[in-house]
């Protein structure tokens, strides 16, 4: 038995699981007077909530894992060598990307996407003089010079549903043959784009594989963007408690649908930073979901892509570029990607990752989707920590 099915009212299930109690073993580690505050209920009505959830606790067995559970799940490192070195990736649709993820976005990882407006050689202006401290008003400007294009609008879209349909890629064509599901709290999933980036990527396929498709009519059949739209599944999400029995729902979702390869969550920070006022509590309630997401990406061998934004904060007077969402949550995923400006060019900055080097890559957005830049031997681009002015500092490589 899980929160959502425990015999208590509806508007205490509903609150349980927006205070971050997503399994029943929490909620019956908790003390009523804690969860009487959670809740914002009387302690007496709380100790009736735990009640219930001791005894479908004990009715389940989930007292606890036992000694022989712990057991029966160890694996040993040469198992854990072997799974890595035949883990499947999801080719983001440019080579130069795909090689600084060490071949695409990793199944049974969890992926960080950070955008933010970062025009490289206006900061260099401003760090170029030493120690000099940003007010919001040159914030404001670094961020938004010389940019003709919309970066999270129109990039971060791309990017996203790229993913999604590179996903489904047939297994005669070097892909996943997978499905999607596409989790979306700003409302900004358009299906035109989707269909514009699945003919590009048919197109793609039929040009690289000028045979292949003739003699596997079963893959031909799938080479339709009416196949690829079809293979989408789309949530939408109003706010972040729709957000939270989502996730919580997508266990059983996925064990209905196991050719499922992918979940996109764009974007994982709007309705936290909206709507919530307690910071403790959020920490917590977003330390569970992550922990939940890395738990599904590996049973269900998948990709789970977070979208995350960059944001400011002042501190010891002058505002800094820092990960929405706070420093907790920096450390919640397996890899994370940076997309930023370099200039007039694309950039992805590979920021984090347990086995792979921090490199950057350059990239095009066009009429397909994701592709390489034109010119992929741009100069390279690295971060830098300065203190003085911003978290991320972006310098050109001579």
């Amino acid at each position: 038995m899980e929160i959502a099915d425990l015999p208590i009212a509806t508007s205490h299930r509903a609150n349980l699981l927006a205070a971050g109690y997503s399994s029943l073993a929490a909620l019956s580690a908790a003390s009523p007077p804690r969860l009487a505050r959670d809740l914002s209920i009387e302690v007496h009505e709380a100790e009736e909530i735990l009640k219930v959830a001791v005894g479908a606790n004990k009715s389940k067995g989930a007292d606890g894992p036992s000694t022989s559970s712990v057991l029966k799940g160890a694996q040993n490192a040469w198992d854990m060598l072997s799974d890595e070195q035949s883990r499947r990736h999801i080719n983001t649709g440019s080579a130069d990307l795909n090689n600084i993820l060490g071949g695409g976005i990793h199944c049974k990882e969890v992926t960080e996407i950070v955008t933010g407006l970062i025009n490289t050689s206006s900061l260099i202006q401003v760090v170029s003089q030493e120690s000099v401290k940003l007010n919001w008003g040159m914030l404001y400007t670094i961020l938004n010079a010389n940019s003709d294009e919309d970066f999270t609008t129109k990039d971060l879209t791309f990017v996203r549903i790229q993913l999604a349909i590179n996903v489904q890629i047939p297994v005669e064509y070097g892909g996943l043959g997978g499905k999607a599901v596409y989790i979306d709290t700003e409302g900004s999933f358009m299906v035109e784009r989707v269909y514009q980036i699945a003919e590009g990527c048919i197109s793609d396929i039929l040009e690289y594989f000028p045979h292949c498709h003739d003699k596997a009519p079963a893959g031909q059949e799938k080479l339709k963007p009416e196949s690829f739209l079809a293979d989408i599944y789309y949530f939408r999400i109003c706010s972040y408690t729709e957000q939270i029995a989502v996730i919580n729902y997508l266990e059983k979702f996925l064990g209905e649908h196991k050719d499922v390869r992918i979940v996109i969550i764009d974007s994982v920070t709007f309705h936290f930073r909206q709507d919530f006022d307690d910071m403790a509590l959020r920490t917590r309630v977003l330390s569970g979901l992550s922990l939940k997401l890395m738990k599904l990406s590996k049973a269900y061998n998948l990709a789970v892509v977070l979208l995350n934004q960059v944001t400011t904060k002042f501190t010891e007077g002058s505002f800094q570029l820092t990960l929405a969402l706070g420093d907790s949550w920096s450390h919640s995923c397996t890899n994370r990607l940076i997309l930023y400006w370099n200039g007039n060019e694309r950039y992805g900055y590979l920021d984090k990752s347990p086995s792979l080097p921090v490199a950057s890559a350059p990239y095009a957005v066009t009429i397909k989707g994701v592709r390489d830049a034109v010119n992929s031997n741009s100069k390279r681009v690295r971060f830098l920590v300065m203190p003085s002015c911003v978290n991320w500092v972006l310098v050109l490589e001579q």
